[in-house]
């Protein structure tokens, strides 16, 4: 996997914020590293107690093009607005065949179902149709 992008997200709980991140981006833990079988091997042999496992969380493109998100565990809440955000699409939308209206508000409700709030629609013709939404966190994201 190309590891020139790697986002970092801050999060109280990683692993599950991480949860909720690869359901919205169809993404999977990323695999623990060789010769190790699993993460709590891998982590045992480090020395890592049982109590930071949950520290950092890794997910991964299955198809391995998008980049690498890295969550990880700090202790101050989140309180103000990120200064960058994620763009989560309509899976099958393309530039040339964007998704309709309903298509990302359909998006918005599933993400909705699991963990997410939503904010604001914007419909602005110089620049789209988007949705404006929160994580489970309060992190700001947007679909479109």
């Amino acid at each position: 996997m190309d590891r020139r992008l790697s986002l970092t997200l801050d999060a109280a709980d990683p692993r599950a914020l991480g949860a909720f991140w690869a359901f919205a981006l169809g993404y999977v833990e990323e695999a623990p590293p060789a010769p190790y079988e699993d993460w709590p091997a891998t982590l045992t042999a480090w020395g890592l107690p049982p109590e930071r496992w949950n520290d950092a969380y890794i997910l991964v493109d299955p198809e391995g093009t998008g980049p690498r998100l890295f969550l990880q565990k700090v202790p101050e809440p989140k309180t103000a607005k990120n200064r960058l955000h994620l763009d989560v699409g309509v899976p099958g939308a393309t530039q040339e065949e964007p998704a309709t209206h309903d298509q990302v508000r359909a998006q918005a409700v599933r993400l909705v179902a699991a963990g997410a709030r939503q904010v604001q629609e914007f419909d602005l013709p110089e620049m789209g149709f988007w949705i404006v939404m929160n994580d489970p966190e309060g992190n700001e994201f947007c679909v479109l």
